[in-house]
């Protein structure tokens, strides 16, 4: 660490960091002074190929195991994120819907729930932003307002795909994903492997082959092994943070400060700094998702160009959210195959993803060992529930275009992977921790960034809006 206080302090490497960097150095003098700390270390998308296939890599323990860094004390719930360099650009699938419209507005359309305190229409440019630095495969027509072409062509249906995009149109489009329909910027084509969390093509985005250019730059100073556990909180002000790194304490000064860490730990690092905001560390949550297997009659579902082809809406939006959770449907092209002679691919699957509300009674809590948070989680609300059993009774309808001999439904996956809520954005500190540019209500010089921001759950991906929302944070607050 070359200074004891810098113009910018950012706590993490993932996704809400690097883009609320790069809109916020896009805008800074040449002579700020940018600190980020990082957890873990780099660890190389080349070196995790080799330990996925099996060699040896210096590289394999270079990072502790995401589940030893929390208690989760729901073991039937569990919690996947990735701790290092990138944070969980490295494990994702590279989905990058849009949220809907009605998203954001859940209050005044539905009664449930309460509205954000910013729109679709507010977003909207960050979201083109962020899909053109991602190199977004997407259609030329959706279900949500879009007013520029995506930067990549979709990726291809399968034969099943095109039988639900002739029957819904826009209702049912090519997914839009990270996950590269053709060569662009040193990533190649997507290889439809679906062993997404290490591409082993690097045809996916991840904050290591961004391009971006955040952590070279010469105003930004990167610090690996640097283990954040609270702020000094004065006077309404976020003074310092404070962090371990090799067994030692260090405390630095910083004008402004950003945490960009996931929900579980931005939120043990407010509530072990004092933070008394009775929000801070509530509605963990996440999506619920399900496998559907649609098995056909004498129709080979052939085809497709990446693991998730297709999104389906026809579940989405509606005045049944009023009473029960959205759905978006997911068309997945993971290997599969009937157990049937003659009928290998006279198979379908699809991931039924749901929404959920916040739940004051999900928390994240510290403990005795401030650096490893308990986890509280009693799991999904009525609301997304009812969502379930009525896609099982509606299902039925909306594959009727299909020559269906019948619908098996699979157990609930136990995780999404998409840690939500802790921090939820709001117009007022009696309503939520932080504000619409994700600035502490509080606290005015300290951002809280990435999903744990969200107000609601939506059934759609987290990643582009949480990286639209850091765009924007930083856009309007420098």
């Amino acid at each position: 660490m070359k200074h004891t206080s810098y113009d910018l302090v950012v706590v993490g490497t993932g996704f809400a960091s690097t883009f609320f960097l790069q809109k916020y150095l896009s805008k800074a003098s040449a002579k700020v002074k940018v600190l980020v700390l990082e957890k873990g270390y780099l660890y190389p998308h080349a070196e995790r190929l080799k330990e996925k296939r099996g060699e040896q890599t210096r590289f394999a323990t270079i990072n502790d195991a995401h589940e030893k860094s929390f208690q989760n004390l729901n073991q039937e719930k569990e919690w996947f994120f990735s701790l290092g360099f990138g944070g969980s650009s490295n494990c994702w699938y590279g989905c990058t819907p849009r949220f809907m419209p009605s998203d954001f507005k859940m209050k005044t359309l539905y009664g449930v729930g309460s509205d954000w305190p910013i729109t679709y229409t507010d977003l909207d440019p960050y979201y083109t932003q962020v899909e053109e630095t991602m190199s977004i495969s997407g259609p030329a027509s959706t279900p949500f307002p879009k007013k520029s072409p995506y930067p990549l062509p979709p990726h291809l249906f399968t034969s099943v795909d095109k039988l639900l995009h002739k029957q819904y149109g826009d209702l049912y489009i090519s997914q839009p994903t990270a996950r590269a329909s053709k060569p662009v910027n040193g990533r190649n084509a997507c290889c439809a492997s679906t062993v997404c969390s290490v591409c082993p093509v690097n045809a996916k985005f991840t904050i290591e082959n961004s391009n971006m250019g955040v952590y070279n730059d010469a105003r930004v100073e990167l610090l690996y092994g640097a283990e954040v556990y609270s702020l000094d909180l004065e006077q309404q002000v976020a003074r310092k943070v404070n962090f371990l790194k090799d067994g030692k304490e260090y405390h630095v000064a910083g004008e402004v400060i950003a945490l960009g860490a996931n929900a579980i730990f931005n939120a043990n690092v407010l509530l072990n700094s004092g933070d008394n905001n009775r929000f801070t560390g509530k509605g963990i949550g996440e999506q619920l998702g399900l496998k559907v297997s649609v098995y056909l009659d004498n129709l080979e579902n052939v085809g497709g160009s990446t693991w998730v082809n297709a999104n389906g809406y026809m579940l989405y939006d509606g005045d049944h959210r009023k009473e029960m959770a959205a759905c978006l449907m997911e068309s997945s092209n993971d290997p599969y195959f009937r157990l049937e002679r003659g009928k290998w691919r006279h198979i379908a699957n699809f991931r039924m993803v749901f929404g959920d509300l916040p739940e004051m009674e999900n928390h994240v809590a510290t403990t005795p060992d401030r650096m490893r948070p308990a986890v509280h989680y009693k799991g999904p609300s009525d609301y997304t529930l009812k969502g379930v059993q009525n896609m099982k009774e509606k299902l039925p309808e909306i594959f009727s275009c299909l020559p269906v001999e019948k619908i098996e439904y699979h157990d609930p996956y136990p995780s999404e992977a998409h840690i939500l809520g802790t921090s939820r954005m709001s117009n007022s500190a009696a309503e939520g921790v932080v504000d619409k540019h994700l600035i502490h209500h509080q606290y005015r010089n300290l951002f809280v960034l990435g999903s744990g921001s969200f107000t609601t759950y939506t059934p759609s991906n987290p990643t582009l809006t949480l990286s639209a929302l850091s765009l924007f944070a930083a856009d309007k607050s420098f």
